[in-house]
């Protein structure tokens, strides 16, 4: 591999888009990967990208790593998520790889989050040199499956803690180094123009245009190249890839791990092959201990056979690979989570069995307690300690709740369970919360599955209705996807509620809910289901050289002060690092050593003692960057509650910037937004 060198890509504006270029050794020509993010490949993606860009480029493809417009060393503002701008600069950016001499003009996106969010929105504007891609962690329908709403209902856990962090990214300046002549002028400008993207989330609360843009499920024919489709059932963005496989018509694969929100090659939990898997299962490798598959050989396979016309095997595959998790108690973090692989040549499959089916009879009131919730563990985990759920026994209490009864067999399930549900209340705006556990043979109960509804929602996103006040009606909830082996003697728990908080914002005025049927139908499959499933184990290239000068760690806890208002409190502290070389340039030449970097989250969720008071959100965001003798130090707050009225949110956001000490920029903004309520 030639050593990483840095360029400027023009746009059709005149902007230029800083990226960094891995290339092969040998003359060339080759095949090019793109990833296309805003995380900054000089410091906060520097050690993550040395682990998978230089690997490809050893195994014969140009890697650009660009950062986007408004983050790292690009012109112009970062204005928002996934505007129309950011997929016109990103045509541009492949059009300008396609170009160059050292390509053979074939180029393929990937990406994780973010990158892979754009990697949809790109290959739907089929730009001519893009032949495939890869999503890692992403999602089809920014409005039902991303940080901002589910079911229509406020997504509070993540929504103003993610727009906080962002807020705190892009304060962040350009390196003075690598744009010595205008880093300053570039920074002002994303001081004085960059908006708390939380503004315009908390303004759009329907599935209106601003949400359908960049959601690719509005019409799936428009992407017509091949598409790899990857989840983890620790991740938020699993539910995409099944409706992606059911929806694009081109060639197409799924894979779904275990895995945290993190490239499959290095995340967490391992996986092992149980002791419960049929003798028709095979294993990996690397399953006779806790292991990772190897992604980056996985993907090789993937580009071979689309970028340089390879038979690599890779479509005889099956449509979906997905690992089904067995039955595990709750634990603070699962380093390894025991199960086996399963594949299924198409998807949806055709119904080989009929769902299992649980019947709840009512009438029963659905309870609406804001302490419901306090376990549920992170929506989006990142594999930090108690970041997975809680176990939920303590939740149970405060819900109506159902059982199965257990059985005497593993069964396996892969799929979206469904809840249909017949209910009658006295308000015209309530929320349904479904939580689907695993409860074993001593009673501990672990959360496998949820799923949110906001019943002025239950016939349109995009359209509400008032809830028909004292009369019944029925609503369809779909929970989100499970890949699950229930063990022998345990058995299901159906769990529901108006309240889940705070991974959900309530209703301003509480609700007398009453299910008076519901039926509950599991996604079960045969117990034999599957092919051979083998993944090499996990390679990647040596991370890039630093030194850790402060060890990160998480805590979060929940605490009662003395007028009985409940405090969860989540603080995460990613730690302080330096990147080194020797001579001033690091190991792959990019010349970033001396830079150091930190980032610290705290988050805190007020419960009100009464039903009259308003729950609250609190983030704050403590970025610090330096090389040398300059240093810079950002903090970003986000604060959201309710108006005295109840009938709209309140938003406030502030900004902090010290270099050297000394203030250097200072805005708060105020925003009352309304909250939307359809009329009865």
């Amino acid at each position: 591999m030639q050593p990483a060198r840095d360029a400027f890509i023009p746009v059709r504006d005149g902007a230029r888009l800083s990226a960094r270029l891995w290339l092969p050794d040998g003359p060339g020509p080759w095949p090019a990967l793109l990833e296309y993010i805003p995380y900054r490949k000089n410091d906060f993606t520097a050690l993550r990208d040395s682990l998978r860009h230089p690997w490809f480029a050893a195994h014969g493809y140009v890697c650009v790593r660009v950062d986007m417009r408004g983050s790292g060393d690009s012109d112009g503002l970062l204005l928002d998520e996934y505007l129309a701008l950011e997929q016109d600069d990103a045509c541009d950016v492949i059009a300008w790889i396609a170009a160059q001499p050292w390509c053979t003009g074939a180029v393929g996106m990937f990406g994780k989050s973010w990158g892979g969010f754009n990697a949809l929105q790109v290959a739907a504007r089929r730009p001519p040199a893009l032949r495939a891609i890869i999503t890692i962690y992403s999602t089809d329908d920014r409005y039902a499956d991303d940080v901002h709403y589910r079911g229509g209902a406020v997504l509070a856990s993540e929504a103003l803690n993610w727009a906080t962090t962002m807020l705190a990214y892009n304060a962040r300046p350009p390196d003075p180094l690598r744009r010595p002549d205008d880093w300053r002028a570039l920074w002002q400008a994303r001081l004085d123009h960059t908006p708390p993207f939380a503004e315009t989330w908390f303004a759009h609360q329907r599935r209106d245009g601003y949400w359908r843009h960049g959601s690719v499920c509005e019409d799936f024919d428009a992407i017509d190249i091949p598409v790899f489709a990857v989840g983890g059932w620790a991740d938020g963005y699993t539910n995409p890839v099944l409706r992606m496989l059911a929806g694009l018509k081109g060639p197409r694969l799924g894979l779904i791990g275990p895995w945290v929100h993190e490239f499959p090659e290095v995340a967490d939990p391992l996986l092992v092959v149980s002791p419960w898997a049929p003798a028709a299962s095979t294993a990996n490798p690397q399953d006779a201990r806790p292991g990772r598959i190897g992604f980056l050989q996985e993907s090789l396979r993937w580009w071979d056979h689309w970028l340089k016309g390879l038979d690599t095997g890779i479509l005889r595959e099956p449509r979906l690979r997905a690992f089904l998790q067995d039955s595990a108690p709750p634990a603070p973090v699962y380093d390894v989570r025991a199960g086996r692989w399963a594949a299924h040549a198409e998807w949806p499959p055709a119904l080989e069995v009929e769902p299992e089916v649980m019947a709840v009879s009512g009438p029963a009131e659905i309870p609406a307690s804001l302490a419901h919730g306090q376990a549920a563990g992170m929506w989006c985990a990142y594999g930090q300690p108690d970041d997975p759920p809680g176990e939920q026994s303590a939740e149970d209490e405060l819900c109506l709740t159902r059982d199965l009864a257990p059985g005497d067999r593993v069964r396996e399930y892969l799929g979206l369970p469904v809840l249909a549900a017949t209910l009658i209340c006295d308000r015209p705006q309530a929320h349904l919360v479904a939580r689907l556990c695993d409860v074993g043979p001593d009673g501990t109960s672990t959360l496998v599955s949820n799923g949110i509804l906001n019943l002025s929602q239950r016939e349109s996103a995009a359209l509400p209705t008032a809830v028909p006040v004292g009369r019944p009606f029925t609503v369809s909830l779909q929970l989100d996807a499970i890949g699950h082996r229930l063990l022998p003697g345990h058995r299901w728990r159906l769990a529901l509620s108006q309240t889940w908080w705070p991974r959900v914002w309530p209703v301003s005025q509480p609700a007398s809910l009453r299910l008076l049927t519901a039926r509950l139908e599991l996604p079960l499959q045969r117990e034999d289901a599957g092919a051979q499933v083998v993944f090499d184990t996990a390679e990647t290239t040596p991370r890039m050289a630093h030194t850790v000068l402060r060890v990160g760690e998480r805590s979060r806890r929940s605490t009662n002060e003395a007028d009985g208002t409940l405090v969860l409190v989540d603080q995460q502290d990613d730690g302080w690092t330096r990147l080194d070389a020797p001579g001033g340039f690091d190991d792959q030449g990019l010349g970033l050593a001396g830079l150091e970097f930190d980032a610290v989250s705290h988050d805190t969720y007020r419960t009100p003692v009464s039903a009259s008071g308003s729950p609250t959100i609190e983030c704050r965001r403590q970025l610090q960057m330096g090389r040398g003798d300059w240093r810079l130090a950002i903090e970003a707050i986000g604060r959201l509650a309710l108006a005295s009225e109840r009938d709209a949110f309140v938003l406030e956001n502030r900004l902090t910037v010290m270099e050297e000490g000394r203030l250097l920029f200072e805005r708060s903004w105020r925003r009352d937004l309304k909250i939307d309520v359809p009329p009865e």
